[in-house]
C-alpha cells in the first residue's frame, strides 16, 4: 500500500514517497512474521538507511501501525462506499458483467422492496469478503489478534464507525420479521456502540449478528482453516448469510 505523493513541494512528495515505501516493508514483514513482530530498524537496514534516519519519517512502531490500521480501515470503508453506491444506481461494484456490453445495457428488473433490501445486505457482505480475502494480512490486522503492547488512538475508531454505519442503515432498511429476540431489547439500552444510530433495536441485533458471524466464517477462511477439509469456503459463506437474511 503506497502512500501516494500528490501535490505539494518535492520535499513533501520525497518524504510521502519513503513514507509509503516504509509502509510496503512493514506490511511484506507482517505478511513474514505477524504485526507484533514488527521492526523499524529491520526495515531501516531493507532500505539501506540508519535507525535514526527512518525515524524521522515515523516516530515509532505504534505510530507505523496506527498509519497501517486507518489505512484499513479506509480501504475497506472506500470498498463498501462503492458497494452501496453500486447498489443504489443497480449496477455491480465490480464492473460490467462477462457476458458483453448489450447485457450490461439492459436495466435489472425491479425488485420488491424487502427483496431490495437483501440483495443490498448481501452486496456488502461478499464485498467484505472479497476484501478480507484480497489481503488476509491487512485483514488481520485490523480484526485479528490485537497487537501486544498496542493501543490504537480514539481517532482510528472513526472509519471503524463509519463502516458499522453502513451495515446499520442496510439493516435498519430490512423489513420487521417476527418478535424482537430478547437480546435485541438488551441493545436497547446497550446501544452505546451505535455511535447514536437510530436504527430500531432488531435491527441492532441483525447488524451485530451479522458481523460477528460473517467475521467468523471469514477468520477461519482467511486463517486457512479449511484447508483439506474438501467444500467450498464460498459456498459456506453463502449458506450463513442465507440463513441469517433468513432469520
Amino acid at each position: 500500500m503506497a502512500e501516494s505523493g500528490g501535490a505539494g513541494t518535492p520535499r513533501e512528495r520525497y518524504r510521502a514517497q519513503v513514507r509509503g515505501e516504509i509502509k510496503q516493508h512493514a506490511w511484506e514483514q507482517i505478511g513474514t512474521a505477524g504485526a507484533s513482530a514488527l521492526s523499524l530498524n529491520a526495515i531501516a537496514k531493507q532500505m539501506g538507511l540508519s535507525g535514526p534516519a527512518l525515524y524521522r519519517y515515523f516516530a515509532g512502531r505504534d505510530e507505523l501501525i496506527t498509519e497501517l490500521v486507518r489505512d484499513a480501515y479506509r480501504s475497506l470503508a472506500d470498498t463498501l462506499h462503492a458497494t452501496v453506491a453500486a447498489s443504489a444506481s443497480g449496477s455491480s461494484a465490480e464492473g460490467p458483467s462477462a457476458a458483453g456490453d448489450v447485457a450490461a445495457e439492459k436495466p435489472a428488473p425491479e425488485q420488491p422492496a424487502p427483496e431490495r433490501c437483501a440483495a443490498d445486505l448481501a452486496a456488502l457482505a461478499h464485498a467484505l469478503r472479497g476484501w478480507a480475502l484480497e489481503d488476509p494480512n491487512r485483514y488481520f490486522l485490523v480484526y485479528g489478534t490485537p497487537v501486544p503492547g498496542y493501543h490504537a488512538p480514539d481517532d482510528t475508531t472513526l472509519i471503524a464507525d463509519e463502516i458499522m454505519r453502513m451495515l446499520l442503515d442496510a439493516c435498519a432498511a430490512l423489513p420487521p420479521h417476527g418478535e424482537p429476540a430478547p437480546f435485541a431489547a438488551h441493545l436497547a439500552e446497550q446501544r452505546q456502540w451505535a455511535e447514536g444510530h437510530p436504527a430500531p433495536p432488531a435491527a441492532l441485533h441483525k447488524a451485530v449478528t451479522f458481523w460477528t458471524r460473517l467475521h467468523g466464517v471469514l477468520s477461519l477462511e482467511a486463517a486457512g482453516h479449511f484447508q483439506g477439509m474438501g467444500f467450498d469456503p464460498a459456498r459456506l459463506f453463502d449458506a450463513e448469510l442465507d440463513a441469517l437474511l433468513g432469520e
